[in-house]
């Protein structure tokens, strides 16, 4: 190998290695470090007699001084926590819409991992929620639109529906209701929740219980619902006794259960279809998404969707 092809060989090998891609990438190259690279390559290599650590250092200079120049980031002072907080804080004081938006962006996003959660869960929990035996079916059963209440014997806001749902049940004979045991507000409601499901699975009929208790004065507890059990023939002493009953606790947990997962706080609260509806919103409103889910198998249908 020739001396020349020597220089050449241990040139590339400082510019292509480790080495030169440290080079390379700083921002030039002194003296002392041309001298350091030549000390190194001449340390490392077996060149040929004659090639000396200041030939190498000769050319490597050469070659790094002909590379294209690279912009050397600028060195930026340190800000620390006591300067930053005031520069933004005067930053958004001046610009106080920012906020809005940050706040807006933020409702959005929530809004919308939650609409993503919910309808997840709504699927996972569909068979609890239309199908399962602790439900207690009104109207008809093999209805074309379902509809969902879970309610409170103490809710005054479930007393104010109570007339929604019997105009819905009298008029729409293709309707099926489905009542959901959920007592939230006392110890009296988880009580006459407890009455009730017995009374659900006993040969009465539940709609006048149901009635019995959402028209009767003052708060409805246990009491109360073993008086209007017992005037549909039902014994109130077997009632007390089975309302530890292992059928009992799984009517009331199922509820919490859905309650739980689809993050219902409130009664009444009425399903149809995907849509979560708190609050007693009127016949109406009911009526309405009852008929939007025949037209188009949603509560809300676009224009397109609308019968014709």
């Amino acid at each position: 190998m020739s001396r020349l092809t020597t220089i050449l060989v241990l040139a590339v090998g400082v510019l292509a290695g480790g080495l030169g891609a440290t080079l390379l990438s700083a921002p030039r190259l002194d003296e002392a470090g041309a001298r350091a690279i030549a000390e190194d390559v001449v340390a490392k290599s077996k060149p040929e007699p004659g090639l000396t650590a200041s030939a190498v250092e000769t050319i490597v200079a050469d070659l790094l001084a002909r590379q294209p120049k690279q912009d050397v980031p600028q060195p930026v002072a340190a800000l620390d926590q006591s300067t930053i907080d005031p520069m933004i804080e005067k930053y958004l004081l001046g610009n106080p819409r920012i906020l809005q938006k940050v706040s807006a962006a933020l409702d959005a996003e929530l809004t919308a991992e939650r609409t993503a959660a919910t309808r997840t869960a709504m699927v996972e929990l569909k068979p609890a929620i239309f199908d399962s035996e602790n439900g207690i079916v009104l109207g008809n059963p093999n209805g074309d639109v379902t509809l969902v209440e879970m309610f409170d014997y103490n809710c005054g806001y479930c007393r104010q529906a109570l007339p929604d749902l019997a105009a819905l049940l009298d008029t729409d004979k293709n309707l099926k209701v489905i009542l959901k045991e959920f007592p939230i507000l006392s110890q009296g409601s988880v009580d006459a929740a407890r009455i009730a499901a017995q009374v659900a699975d006993a040969d009465v009929d539940y709609w006048a219980f149901h009635q019995a208790l959402f028209t009767s004065r003052g708060q409805v507890d246990k009491a109360v619902a073993l008086k209007a059990a017992a005037d549909l023939g039902l014994n109130p002493i077997t009632l007390e006794m089975g309302m530890k009953a292992p059928r009992v606790d799984q009517v009331i947990e199922e509820s919490y259960r859905i309650a739980d997962r689809l993050k219902i706080t409130g009664t009444p609260t009425f399903i149809i279809g995907d849509e979560i509806i708190p609050g007693a919103i009127g016949l109406e409103a009911l009526q309405q998404r009852i008929a939007n889910m025949r037209a188009c198998g949603a509560t809300v249908c676009t224009t397109t969707d609308q019968p014709g």
